[in-house]
């Protein structure tokens, strides 16, 4: 019968209500049919160094799960997983001997290797030495529980950290005990052999961690061997009290291919410049350290926290500086020893105050460096990557010495109003041991004070608002002072710290609407800084600073974590980056000048991200990313571009269970289109060599085994 028939018989109102009762019939049967969307897991914040649930932290942070960084990929490096996190712009160099390069909001960009002027932490201990320089290659992704990404004005928290803080925390060992081979390979011969045991066993928990990565690399001169062991074991001494020790250890010998022009980028993505076959040049590095923390409650909400540490770093670098440019005293090989240590105590309380809370944190950090540095030059005669006749020879020391506080006042019902201030204060002393030249011993000391200070709204149990402000520093690093810019011997005792001003806005909020579940986060955020430290003059390998002018870095950050379907989850970010000179500056020369308005060397003005996981069935797992940035800066005065790219990743994972064992197995694909693309630049690069290709398609496969007793 039709439709318009039986309204006519029976009126429109009853065929309408039986329409609705039918359609709610099926939608709730469809409904009861459908499993339900996945429910959102409490995280903790613990960067800010008040514990707090991530919605309600008053400042931007993200944080990565250890089992998802490890999810389908090699576990090498942090740039495998760290892209949906927003405001960082982490790059991989394709070198193993200068690190990945990696910056947040601008800050870090100009750094030619390593990291430097961000806080990188493991397991609470600093892997950023007092001066800013860090470094990520002993961060072992296989034992990780987490990785927190700390953006904007909380920084100063940390001291000499203007750009952010990014912390690694290593997995607890807990239940019953079990052991782990894990085996992966890939395009240009890239091998990963791995080892875990973890558990806990009369009251004793323990991770143990072991790898080893081998790599042809992608162009010449671009292998490398990196070993890595990880360790931490818990124990209860008593009920009120937790002590945690964790040691570290990691080897590399990698060779260095360096940058290329953007003309022979072109004509041959895989094209090396002629000095770094030559002089075959290259880096080792070893690094050793463990650390001791000892946590206790107390009574009245009190509790007390010690961490003491120390380490050892050896580096040989033999930099592709030809024969002809080492006249004098100038050399082309670095050797370094460094013993380093540090405590950090610190205090917390929780009381009552009127109808509110408040908690608070008085700490102190110490840390010391002392490090023997020598210089050479990298020929004997007519042997080309030797060490050579001594040129450089000296020992310098750091130290930090930064008490802080920290506050955090629950005022009013839904309002909450967080406050700290740390006094840095770091040290430089060198003192000479080569005299030939004359004697360039000297000391620096930059203090400073930094506060930093948010309000905090909570417009419901789902959403909150927040503003924060907050004063960092910057120092200039060993490295950055180790020439001169006029290229006379000795350090360049001249650089000031620079000094930036932050301030942010931002919302996180999360939602159960339309069928969907997930979070999201937006900020805000401007950083105006006086005394930046850029580069004076760029010539191979021996890079020279001075302190600009003012800069400004403004921007917005995006970012959700979005069940579609009780199957499939949308990650997404998107940062806008505006970072920018405000005034003008000139050379060490006086000649080559820079004007104001010029975007800050090192940059990308806009970063993507997608990713869809998808989990047809229990033991399948499929993922598709999309990674986008934008054109990068390579020198200071803007003439030379990276271009922009996408790029496109597809991965498959497949686990089984037989009894105690468990088998996972994983395939991958990276960059999909088979882009040729430029994965990072080394800024003002002086011979133009500006560019470090990325790799065209790739493929890697890996499979892991473990056993529970």
């Amino acid at each position: 019968m039709h439709f318009s028939r039986l309204c006519h018989l029976t009126g429109w109102p009853v065929a309408a209500a039986g329409l609705l009762l039918t359609a709610q019939s099926a939608t709730a049967q469809q409904a009861a049919a459908q499993p339900e969307l996945p429910q959102l897991s409490e995280v903790t914040v613990r960067s800010t160094l008040q514990e707090s649930a991530l919605e309600q932290t008053p400042a931007s942070v993200t944080v990565l799960d250890g089992e998802r960084m490890r999810e389908r990929n090699l576990q090498v490096n942090l740039s495998e997983s760290l892209s949906a996190a927003p405001g960082l712009q982490l790059q991989n160099r394709q070198n193993y001997a200068q690190d990945l390069q990696l910056s947040i909001r601008g800050f870090g960009a100009r750094s030619t290797f390593g990291v430097r002027g961000i806080q990188i932490y493991v397991d609470g201990i600093p892997s950023t030495m007092p001066d800013g320089q860090g470094q990520t290659n002993n961060i072992d992704i296989a034992s990780l529980e987490r990785v927190e990404v700390l953006r904007g004005p909380y920084s100063a928290l940390y001291g000499n950290a203007s750009g952010g803080v990014i912390n690694a925390y290593t997995e607890r060992g807990e239940g019953a005990p079990s052991v782990q081979s894990s085996f992966a390979l890939g395009s240009d011969g890239q091998k990963r052999l791995g080892l875990k045991a973890k558990g806990e066993t009369n009251g004793i928990g323990y991770v143990l961690s072991a790898s080893r990565f081998l790599t042809d690399g992608y162009r010449a001169q671009s292998a490398a061997d990196k070993n890595l062991f990880n360790a931490r074991i818990d124990v209860k001494p008593d009920e009120y009290s937790q002590l945690t020790l964790v040691a570290n250890h990691v080897d590399i010998d990698a060779k260095d291919p360096g940058g290329i022009t953007p003309k022979d980028w072109a004509a041959n993505p895989k094209a090396v410049a002629s000095n770094p076959l030559l002089y075959d040049s290259r880096k080792s590095v070893k690094q050793t350290q463990a650390g001791l923390t000892y946590e206790r409650q107390l009574d009245g909400g009190q509790a007390l926290r010690l961490m003491a540490y120390a380490g050892q770093r050896e580096m040989m670098q033999f930099q592709s500086t030809p024969k002809a440019s080492q006249t004098g005293y100038r050399g082309g090989v670095i050797g370094l020893k460094r013993d380093y240590g540090g405590i950090d105590a610190r205090w917390s309380g929780k009381y009552e105050l009127g109808s509110g809370s408040l908690s608070l944190i008085a700490g102190l950090a110490a840390n010391t460096v002392r490090e023997d540095r020598q210089g050479y030059k990298n020929f004997a005669g007519n042997q080309l990557g030797v060490v050579g006749e001594l040129v450089r020879d000296e020992r310098n020391t750091l130290t930090s010495i930064d008490p802080y506080l920290q506050a955090s006042w629950a005022f009013a019902p839904r309002w909450k109003l967080d406050a700290g201030l740390r006094w840095s204060n770091v040290q430089f002393q060198s003192r000479d041991h080569f005299l030939a030249d004359k004697n360039d011993s000297g000391n620096a000391g930059f203090h400073k004070l930094l506060p930093v200070v948010s309000l905090q709204h909570e417009l419901n149990q789902d959403t909150n608002i927040y503003a924060s402000l907050g004063r960092g520093m910057e120092t200039p690093t060993f490295n950055e002072i180790s020439y001169r810019p006029d290229l006379a011997g000795g350090l360049n005792f001249g650089l000031k710290p620079a000094v930036s001003t932050s301030a942010e806005l931002g919302i996180k909020q999360r939602f159960n609407v339309a069928g969907l579940r997930g979070d999201w986060s937006a900020a805000l955020f401007q950083t105006s800084t006086d005394d930046e430290i850029v580069v004076a003059s760029n010539d191979n390998g021996r890079t020279s600073y001075q302190n600009a002018g003012k800069t400004r870095r403004r921007g917005m950050e995006l970012s959700t974590s979005t069940w579609l379907m009780p199957q499939l989850r949308l990650s997404g970010a998107l940062t806008l980056l505006d970072a920018s000179l405000r005034s003008g500056y000139c050379d060490s020369k006086g000649q080559d000048c820079t004007p104001a308005g010029n975007r800050i060397a090192g940059t990308a003005r806009h970063l993507g991200y997608l990713g869809l996981e998808w989990l047809p069935a229990t033991d399948w797992r499929v993922g598709l990313d999309w990674r986008h940035v934008g054109r990068i800066a390579a020198d200071d005065k803007n003439q030379v571009y990276a271009p922009s790219y996408n790029v496109a990743s597809l991965s498959v994972g497949y686990t089984k269970r037989l009894g105690a064992w468990k088998l996972s197995t994983f395939a991958r694909i990276d960059n999909l289109a088979d882009k040729n693309y430029v994965g990072s630049v080394i800024v003002n690069e002086g011979n133009g060599r500006y560019y470090e290709p990325a790799p065209g398609r790739q493929w890697m496969a890996g499979t892991s085994l473990s056993y529970q007793f």
